[in-house]
């Protein structure tokens, strides 16, 4: 029941930043919730050989829900990471070649820096 809370949580996240953005809301939000995955499976399986490797046996003899809260901060933090990306990437301004066609009709967000005159 806690999966299915954060999944609806992380799907939410990523679509609601990609309508802020203008992008596919959808599949963003489906990337949301595959990098919640891709990152407890890859996460869970390098925790899982490291603690083996610490520990012969500690797999064998400890219970399927311990590891998967085990894994867990790892997909969230796989997660969170593909969101500041993804944040950072779009909030960036765009260049805007001065070859452009009409590229004097395209808004920045800086001020008047080509004048008529200049041209």
């Amino acid at each position: 029941m806690l999966g299915l809370i954060l999944i609806y949580f992380v799907g939410k996240a990523f679509y609601d930043l990609a309508g802020k953005y203008n992008k596919s809301q959808w599949g963003f939000g489906v990337l949301g919730v595959v990098s919640y995955y891709a990152g407890l499976i890859i996460g869970g399986s390098l925790l899982g050989v490291v603690i083996e490797f610490i520990s012969p046996g500690f797999i064998d003899d400890t219970s399927e829900t311990l590891l998967a809260v085990m894994a867990l901060p790892l997909g969230v933090l796989t997660c969170w990471l593909t969101y500041v990306l993804l944040k950072r990437s779009w909030s960036q301004p765009k260049e805007i070649s001065r070859n452009t066609l009409d590229a004097d009709l395209i808004a920045t967000s800086e001020p008047d820096r080509y004048k008529k005159g200049e041209r």
